[in-house]
């Protein structure tokens, strides 16, 4: 096959309204040229950390319109927003594996042209660890405190699956997938270069995992554990099996 032919039509000529549009001539030039990658899985590894941008740049536009819509207690926009940021955050998890198909060797190669380049310092990812904070705000101020509700209430005392709860779930959901996402990167860490080497600024690999052990939303975990805790107090931690033996 002539690599330099297929080379040469990849980017297009951008000419058309499909590619003006989505701005493809530009898209498709965001990585280096076929020339200058180290070797055949730098071009993966640049794209799906491209992509990966895009989705976190989609996730915290989004957040922002929850925002809003929690503002004017708009609980059905919310959930549908909320539910596009969970497929995009699945979607982020899934396309890690891509870069399983790359050998340790490889990425070491790689990563000499990273410079001092992690993660870390990722602006979609930095982006996202502040916006919980300002989101929860908006929830406790228009969900809970403005109806004299909280978190115990709409779980446990006065359980009814409102409107506060299912916004509430929606937020443990976003929790939940963004830690699934920190696991599936230390995983990825754990394949490439391994847990017990250092990271590109000669840090430990603890440090992110010390991230994973951060929820966002605390309260939404902690009052799981408190029901379980009254629950066997009321019912006993230990009970007698079904069978009677």
């Amino acid at each position: 096959m002539d690599r330099d032919f297929f080379y040469s039509i990849m980017n297009g000529e951008g000419t058309l309204d499909y590619e003006l549009y989505l701005n493809t001539k530009t898209l498709l030039s965001c990585q280096k040229d076929f020339m200058d990658f180290c070797n055949a899985d730098e071009l993966q590894f640049q794209i799906v950390h491209q992509v990966e941008e895009m989705w976190m740049k989609l996730i915290g536009y989004t957040l922002l319109d929850i925002d809003d819509y929690i503002q004017k207690e708009d609980t059905n926009r919310v959930i549908t927003l909320f539910r596009r940021v969970h497929i995009a955050l699945r979607l982020m998890v899934e396309q890690l594996a891509l870069l399983e198909t790359m050998s340790p060797k490889e990425y070491q190669e790689i990563r000499l042209r990273l410079g001092n380049g992690s993660g870390q310092e990722s602006p979609g990812f930095r982006t996202l660890l502040r916006m919980h904070t300002p989101l929860w705000q908006s929830f406790k101020t228009c969900y809970l405190d403005k109806h004299e509700l909280t978190i115990e209430k709409i779980y446990n005392s006065e359980y009814s699956h409102s409107d506060a709860y299912v916004v509430a779930e929606a937020f443990a959901e976003f929790d939940e997938l963004f830690q699934r996402f920190r696991a599936a990167h230390m995983q990825l860490i754990m394949r490439t270069i391994g847990l017990g080497a250092k990271s590109l600024k000669g840090r430990s690999v603890d440090l992110l995992n010390e991230g994973m052990r951060v929820r966002f939303f605390p309260e939404l975990w902690e009052i799981r554990s408190q029901m379980t805790d009254n629950w066997g107090g009321e019912y006993g931690v230990v009970r007698d099996p079904i069978g009677g033996h």
